[in-house]
């Protein structure tokens, strides 16, 4: 029961990595475990990529609990439109073109859920957690940011801008009793792989290592980040992608 007498906020908590980690959390103890998502059915409805929703959702834990101990932050979306181009290359058998026709709105809809959701979440935890100097921020991240998978510029672009957001607000929380780390998963069973064009999906397999994550098994490494057996860690990278590289 590590997280006994804590309150945390999962964002994207509605389905996926984020939903797993608010069971593990309830499981291991938590005391109230706030679950924020853009889908209103699953979670309380939350758009990170507006600040104001953001900042109000995570006032909102303030004012109900008194406190908040933990933020795992995992909404994020991908691009099925692109997705599409690279199966139907791969089916082909030519080089896929994604970037040559990859509209703004496409560009900005990535960035502004993956990179700027996770400055906006970023900054309105800090806000809550530096005056008390204490907290823990983890940020799902992506191994895509590492191999940049191609067609997938933009998705990749996102990650790797998280990854370097977070380390370099790392070194900053530090300072005020906040850790912020970061677990970059490969591929992994949820509604977004789901998603993905079967010969893009097959095409992720790979027979050496081990097949697609589960969420609970992100979900584990994010608690682990959260947890104070990770007391040490400031900015890390945690890559759990299978073994399917190493960096």
């Amino acid at each position: 029961m590590e997280f006994a007498g804590k309150v945390a906020y999962v964002t994207g908590g509605g389905s996926g990595i984020g939903a797993a980690v608010a069971r593990r959390l309830s499981d291991r103890g938590a005391d109230a475990v706030v679950v924020a998502d853009v889908n209103a059915a699953a979670a309380e409805a939350v758009d990170v990529a507006d600040p104001a929703q953001v900042e109000k959702s995570i006032e909102a834990v303030i004012r109900a609990h008194g406190r908040l101990d933990v933020v795992v932050h995992a909404a994020g979306v991908d691009d099925p439109a692109a997705k599409q181009v690279i199966a139907d290359a791969l089916l082909a058998g030519e080089p896929p073109q994604v970037t040559a026709r990859l509209e703004d709105a496409a560009w900005r809809r990535v960035m502004s859920v993956n990179l700027d959701g996770t400055f906006h979440v970023l900054g309105a935890a800090l806000r809550v957690m530096t005056p008390v100097r204490a907290g823990a921020i983890v940020v799902v991240g992506s191994s895509a940011s590492f191999d940049a998978p191609i067609g997938y510029a933009h998705y990749a672009a996102s990650k790797a801008g998280v990854h370097a957001l977070c380390q370099s607000v790392a070194k900053e929380a530090i300072a005020f009793g906040v850790r912020v780390n970061v677990v970059a998963p490969g591929p992994t069973d949820t509604g977004m792989a789901a998603r993905t064009p079967e010969p893009l999906r097959h095409s992720l397999g790979d027979g050496r290592v081990r097949p697609y994550a589960t969420p609970e098994e992100i979900a584990d490494v994010a608690l682990f980040l959260a947890g104070d057996g990770a007391a040490n860690l400031v900015g890390a990278v945690l890559l759990a992608n299978g073994g399917r590289f190493t960096v």
